[in-house]
């Protein structure tokens, strides 16, 4: 989002009730009128329902019902106040006095009961995506997002593209100035694109309250030239993200220009208890590693650590494009599993590297990166049922060290339906329990773009999903937030 500089980004007004009821799982929830608002909020009863274990878990919460499309989600829980917790997405609004805006946050102060969202306007009328939220350990919420004009059209009027990050020290409700991270103007050439924020949480880390931003760059978007590349950047803030530091490409090899699987994409950063920062992402070699022990400042060379059988780019029914890119996470915990590196990812291993039978998968790594485990697959259906899992991923909790990973899953009926499922390891990452968290399937439409990820978070045993679920003639959002304790509740099964 580009706003006016000097100008605060200021919620709307406009206010709706939507009730949730207690209903059985396959029940679906009771929605009230359809928002034309930007203020949702549940009933006073917080429904649960009962999944194949034996722990009642709360049933998804409505945070938007349309008219208009919601997708690529993020969500944060706050450590200074776990019950605050603020999601993201990219929101297609067409209505006469939103249409420049182009991208929401939403703020629960109660656990994720209520919701309320918040417009981030777009005065340029710049396509906006690739939204984020991360939120430091004093409370302060860093959103990252791109901004571009005339991608397929670079002689329009203005062509630009760039990085940005908006900061809110009230908790996600009104933004600071934004900030460019990167930005061409008059020029799509290079393409900024996919980024990801981090934050650095650890009390042990000499950079604490450090905040980065990886992406991929393209040299120019779209080409089949052999002479253009995609790379991977990265920039860092030690100020509370008032400044930051010079772009710098990590030292890796590059993909090409297409945005499939010859391209390099999917960095998210990760840092551990002493403050080292840990990239992986998917491209032509498979999943490569780098890390920096400087707190970004200088990397070590990458190298591949994980094959990635049939690439990252996956071919799902009903879906437009999706992906199985890599997510990177670390235990900052004091527990047993202090300081182990997770890489989560999907792909088709399980079908020959053919499409039809994606899988998730989680390895990890206890000497910071160099020897890696053999990927587990993560979701627990038959092997090679030809059932697709997708859009995975993973939070690892920084107080009980737990690795929480949230998927779409295909599994049940037939196969048609797509259900949302969270796995939760609390024995670092050798075993997962699974619990399905959706109310009711969904059946995706191929005309419909449903973004690129999901959202989940973790702190002191309370996990937090947002993800797109379609309804209602639009991709809308729903929200999960339940507190799991210790061993995550009781365990549907575990790998066997």
């Amino acid at each position: 989002m580009l706003g006016d500089r000097g100008a605060k980004m200021n919620a709307s007004v406009w206010r709706v009730r939507i009730r949730v009821s207690l209903l059985p799982l396959t029940s679906c929830l009771a929605i009230g009128v359809a928002p034309t608002s930007l203020h949702a909020q549940s009933g006073a009863s917080h429904a649960s329902h009962v999944g194949n274990g034996q722990r009642a878990l709360p049933l998804p919460v409505e945070v938007t019902t349309g008219p208009y499309s919601a997708v690529e989600t993020a969500i944060a829980i706050d450590p200074s106040n776990p019950d605050h917790i603020v999601g993201s997405a990219v929101v297609t609004i067409r209505a006469p006095r939103a249409r420049r805006t182009s991208n929401f946050t939403y703020v629960s102060w109660d656990a994720g009961r209520t919701w309320t969202a918040v417009a981030m306007p777009n005065p340029h009328a710049k396509v906006q995506g690739d939204d984020a939220v991360v939120i430091d350990h004093e409370g302060r919420v860093y959103r990252s997002y791109l901004g571009f004009r005339h991608l397929g059209n670079p002689r329009g009027v203005y062509p630009r593209n760039g990085l940005f990050l908006a900061t809110s020290e009230d908790g996600g409700l009104t933004y600071e100035d934004e900030i460019v991270l990167i930005e061409h103007l008059n020029s799509i050439v290079p393409f900024e694109d996919k980024p990801y924020p981090g934050v650095d949480l650890s009390a042990d880390s000499p950079y604490r309250g450090s905040v980065y931003v990886a992406w991929t760059r393209f040299t120019r978007y779209g080409s089949a030239s052999p002479d253009d590349s995609s790379f991977i950047y990265l920039v860092y803030s030690r100020d509370g993200g008032r400044t930051f530091s010079r772009p710098q490409r990590l030292p890796a090899a590059g993909g090409d220009a297409l945005d499939g699987d010859g391209t390099v994409e999917g960095a998210v950063p990760a840092v551990g208890p002493d403050g080292t920062v840990y990239l992986a992402w998917s491209g032509p070699r498979g999943i490569e590693f780098s890390k920096s022990a400087d707190g970004g400042a200088t990397w070590e060379d990458a190298r591949t650590i994980l094959d990635q059988p049939g690439g990252w780019s996956i071919a799902i029914e009903g879906l437009p494009r999706a992906n199985g890119m890599p997510v990177t996470g670390v235990d900052v915990s004091s527990g047993p599993h202090r300081g182990t590196v997770y890489v989560n990812w999907a792909d088709l291993r399980n079908n020959d590297g053919r499409d039809g039978d994606a899988d998730v998968f989680v390895s990890r790594s206890s000497d910071g990166g160099a020897t890696w485990s053999e990927p587990l697959r993560v979701n627990q259906d038959r092997v090679g049922n030809g059932r697709d899992q997708f859009f995975t991923w993973m939070a690892v909790d920084p107080v009980d060290g737990s690795v929480n990973i949230v998927y779409y899953d295909r599994r049940e009926g037939d196969g048609s339906g797509v259900h949302v499922y969270l796995a939760r390891s609390t024995d670092g990452g050798r075993s997962f329990s699974e619990h399905r968290i959706s109310a009711e399937p969904f059946t995706p439409r191929p005309d419909r773009f449903f973004g690129d990820y999901n959202g989940i978070s973790a702190y002191g045993g309370r996990v937090a999903c947002l993800w797109t679920h379609y309804a209602e003639n639009a991709n809308v959002l729903r929200a999960f937030v339940a507190d799991m304790g210790e061993g995550g509740g009781e365990s549907v099964v575990s790998n066997q």
